[in-house]
């Protein structure tokens, strides 16, 4: 029985989309419940008869209205924070202005302050307010989001004098909703920092992969430097000679290629040590290795070895890299939680299985010469008589499992 489509939709999405999806939808949510909470004050006025059905029915056009605006302020404001536009200053002010309106219009059409649910148009401007400002500060810096929000204060202060409030009373409510929005901000804009360091760290995380793998090959081409950079100089040198020798018609043209010979040999012989030990690692080793990186990047990593003190180095060499490309594997290639190795010895035959969950629904597209790493564990394996294979485990679940016959295995000469 398939899944339905948001289901398949969200397990494909990696762990930081699935946290921004949460974040976007959280701020969206914040943005609702301004009318919600508007309609329900004023809901219960209309009951009481302090508030006519047709102020109530402006009321919900003009909160549906500063929602819809703070929605889209949001959205915008959201992807502005993670640096994929420009900052929507547009829209602060189109939401403003909005907000603004819908709290004059409460404050003066609504019933005066010392009359019965006269404090019901304050407490809808306040609450407008707020809403926006705590939306504005997604979308603009700290300091900027405090210049919005005084100046849309100092705007709404003339209905309110008009109205007949004093100076001090308009202050002490300026002061009260700049209090009530700073908490809100700082929630919101939480919210949104939390998204973008949920992205930085995947962002670590695959860049440290990056340079673990740029640092070997660094390794790796130095070593081979260090080899074959003077001998081919000293080739280069003494086949000159020769050469020359042999036009002269000298017999010493014969010992300059012995020489030369002898050379090329050594250097192949230092090649070969140094690819050997490239490729020889300790099973141990790197199951204690990738055991680390990868609860590191909080991945629950479980070991079970049974028989692998017995192995000879060779077989452990062998396994050893299976070990450091499945654990590759599960960082690039997953969203893992947990993951286990398990090792067992019987019949001659050594089997190492790796299981992990965090596979996405939907693979991601691979970039062009991508997957070569289980190709190049499955000949290196073949060359020793051993089989490499993968199956799902589960839903979301990846096993791959590497057999190998003990006593097959030679280090390569």
């Amino acid at each position: 029985m398939s899944r339905p489509r948001p289901i398949r939709r969200w397990r494909a999405l990696s762990k930081p989309q699935r946290n921004e999806v949460y974040v976007r939808w959280s701020l969206y949510a914040v943005a609702v419940m301004q009318p919600v909470a508007t309609l329900g004050l004023v809901g219960g006025s209309v009951g009481r008869g302090e508030v006519s059905e047709a102020e109530l029915a402006a009321g919900a056009a003009g909160s549906l209205l500063a929602a819809a605006l703070n929605g889209v302020l949001v959205r915008g404001g959201l992807d502005a924070y993670l640096g994929r536009r420009p900052r929507p200053y547009a829209r602060v002010v189109a939401a403003g202005a909005v907000s603004v309106a819908v709290s004059a219009a409460a404050v003066l059409l609504g019933p005066p302050l010392e009359e019965a649910g006269g404090s019901l148009p304050l407490t809808v401007s306040l609450l407008t307010m707020v809403f926006w400002i705590a939306t504005t500060a997604v979308a603009l810096p700290a300091l900027e989001t405090a210049v919005a929000a005084a100046a849309g204060l100092l705007l709404l202060a003339l209905p309110l004098l008009l109205t007949g409030a004093s100076p001090g009373s308009v202050a002490g409510m300026a002061v009260g909703c700049l209090f009530g929005a700073a908490v809100a901000s700082c929630t919101a804009r939480g919210s949104a920092w939390n998204a973008k360091v949920v992205w930085e760290l995947d962002a670590a995380r695959e860049a440290q992969a990056r340079l673990a793998v740029a640092e070997e090959r660094l390794r790796f081409s130095r070593d081979l430097h260090d080899v074959l950079g003077r001998n081919l100089a000293t080739i280069a040198l003494k086949s000159e000679l020769a050469v020359q020798l042999a036009h002269r018609g000298r017999p010493e043209a014969v010992d300059q290629m012995t020489e030369v010979q002898r050379i090329a040999q050594d250097s192949q012989r230092e090649v070969r040590e140094v690819v050997r030990g490239y490729r020889t690692v300790e099973l141990h080793t790197e199951l204690s290795g990738a055991a680390s990186v990868l609860r590191a990047a909080n991945v629950d990593c479980r070991t079970e070895l049974s028989g692998a003190d017995g192995l000879p180095a060779a077989a452990q060499s062998v396994l050893g890299w299976v070990v450091r490309e499945a654990a590759t594997n599960v960082l690039r290639h997953s969203e893992a939680a947990n993951c286990r190795f398990r090792l067992r010895v019987s019949g001659g035959t050594a089997v190492l299985e790796v299981e992990n969950d965090g596979v996405p629904a939907v693979p991601p597209p691979r970039a062009e010469g991508a997957g070569s790493g289980l190709r190049g564990l499955g000949e290196r394996l073949a060359v020793h008589g051993g089989t490499l294979s993968t199956a799902g485990g589960g839903p979301g679940r990846f096993r791959l499992t590497a057999e190998l016959p003990i006593e097959t295995v030679e280090f390569e000469k």
